[in-house]
């Protein structure tokens, strides 16, 4: 399978992009991205590729939120 790499123009946007594909996850597998992540940590959950795919979008979400909420800290 063949990865493309995306470039966003702000992180807001990388943000928005990547919550829009947890939600086609969390609806598809009925199941919120949270209680995913838990229990795909906790290898509940099969290394199916979507659910691969599924962890590290979440990883990238933390991520990408975290930066921003450190960003607005800084500008309060």
């Amino acid at each position: 399978m063949r990865k493309e790499r995306v470039q966003y123009t702000s992180p807001l946007d990388a943000l928005i992009a990547v919550a829009k594909r947890l939600s086609l996850y969390e609806n598809q597998q009925n199941m919120d991205s949270e209680d995913f992540f838990d229990r795909y940590s906790k290898a509940q959950l099969s290394d199916a590729a979507v659910f691969i795919e599924w962890a590290n979008d979440y990883r990238h979400y933390l991520g990408l939120r975290q930066d921003l909420e450190k960003q607005l800290q800084n500008v309060a």
